[in-house]
Formats: structure tokens, sequence, C-alpha cells
């Protein structure tokens, strides 16, 4: 008896991603289809996806990376989904596995990837990315998104889980400002999840968490063996925490001010 090939959905979502989408692209075009989410890029991001002849381009306004990622995950034909990032590529060896994978007699519900990070050209080997690992690669029928997260997403696996040998190359740092800007950005959306959890303020984290952050990745996580790039990613990433306290100081000093606005009495008719 021969089993039918499973089709895989390749999803993405972008933001100004022009010169990483291209070979993102081209590694997942083995997929059965190619459905990219964007959020309204300006550097021609999405007229490059909209004139590539595989990909199903939509546009979609972006609120945070749980809710776009749960929205791309709904316009999915097939169940088998690999997700992946507009900074990521699929090699040949790990595409090889993900089909033998799916076709397989026995799978699980999801599977873990591990990746090899990139700075730049340069491969980024410590500085605390050297365990990392993502779901990439699952069931729709059988996964959510959580909705506690609304960055570094989590997925809800209804099932068992596996992980995939292959590595997914992941070009993290474009050039400093583009990290940096990337860091205070996952470091605001923490402070919403945090004040989301009634999680507070306070000067001691501020100071302390960022420098811990950094101490942690440099020294025992051995970012200094990745010399100059990796103080630029541990210092970075250090500030992404920096930024996740100042920003929640802020968002409190704003819910306290509402509540004022909301007492003010009433003048009667």
């Amino acid at each position: 008896m021969v089993l039918q090939r499973q089709k895989i959905s390749a999803l993405v979502i972008t933001y100004n991603e022009i010169g990483y989408i291209e070979n993102c692209i081209k590694s997942v075009e083995f997929a059965d289809e190619i459905i990219v989410v964007d959020s309204y890029s300006t550097d021609g991001t999405y007229e490059y996806l909209l004139s590539h002849p595989k990909v199903k381009v939509i546009q979609h306004p972006f609120k945070n990376y749980t809710a776009q990622k749960a929205y791309t995950l709904e316009q999915a034909s097939n169940d088998w989904v690999i997700f992946i990032d507009a900074d990521e590529v699929v090699t040949e060896q790990l595409q090889n596995e993900i089909i033998e994978t799916v076709n397989g007699p026995k799978n699980h519900a999801a599977y873990w990837f591990r990746r090899k990070f990139m700075f730049q050209e340069k491969r980024l080997r410590f500085s605390g990315w050297q365990t990392d690992k993502n779901y990439r690669l699952f069931r729709k029928s059988k996964v959510k998104f959580a909705q506690r997260r609304i960055v570094h997403e989590t997925l809800e696996v209804n099932g068992t889980s596996g992980i995939l040998k292959e590595k997914l190359t992941h070009y993290c740092y474009r050039n400093f400002n583009n990290y940096k800007g990337k860091m205070l950005c996952y470091g605001r959306l923490k402070a919403k999840e945090a004040l989301a959890q009634n999680k507070q303020f306070s000067v001691s984290l501020l100071l302390i968490k960022p420098t811990f952050v950094f101490l942690y990745n440099y020294i025992f996580r051995l970012g200094v063996l990745d010399g100059i790039k990796g103080l630029k990613v541990c210092y970075l990433n250090a500030l992404g925490d920096w930024e996740r306290y100042l920003e929640l100081r802020r968002l409190e000093q704003q819910e306290q001010k509402i509540p004022h606005l909301n007492t003010a009495p009433q003048r009667g008719n």
C-alpha cells in the first residue's frame, strides 16, 4: 500500500525584509503552498512577494507576534505547516528531513528545530544561543498559539513533540541598528506581557536584570568566545531587558493617569 504524500504549507510573516526574504522564499519552494502575511512593508518587500509566482501574499496590520502568526496559521490550506521567520533559511538537508518526516509512517504533532545563528555572514556559536530551539514544523489541527505570550510566541501542542536533526539557518544580525531596533521592540512587547500578568516595575529589576543577562550570556554562556560579535549581541540582548522595565514603568504611569481622568466629577443637567 502506497501512502499518500502529505502536502505542506510554508508560512512567513514580514515587515521590511528585502535582502533576506528572497533567500527565505527560495528555501521553502519545496512546499505545496507559500503564504506570507506582510505588515505593510515600505521597502519593496510586498511588491517582491506580489510578483513572485509561487507566493500568496496578504497584507494585515501588526498587533503583536502571537496575533500575527495565529492569523497567518489560519490561512494555511494544508494540515502540515512549516512556519519560519523572514531571516531564516531552510537548508537542502533540512528540506529533505522535513519531507521524510511528514511522510513517515509515524510522526509527532509538532517538531522542534535547532538553529544555526549567523552574525551577518559569520556564524555565532555561543552568546546564549547554542541551545536555542523553536517549534517550526507542526500539524495545524494539533496546535494553537498561546495567548499569554505576545513576543517569542509559544505553541500549545495537542500531542507529542519531536526534534529534527538538521538545523535551520537564522540570519539574526543584519547590522547594529537593525538588531537594536528588534531588541527594543521585543522589550516593549515583553513589558505589555508583564503588565497583563500584574507584574510591577521596580528600580532593582531595572538595574539588576539587564546586568545579569549581559554577564550570564557573555561570561557563562561563552559569548566572550564569539569575540566582538558576542560582545555586541550580548549587549543588545541586555538592552532589550533594560527597555522592558523602562516601558513597564511608562505603562504603569499611563494606567495611573486614566482612572484619575475617569473619576472627574460629572456636572448635573
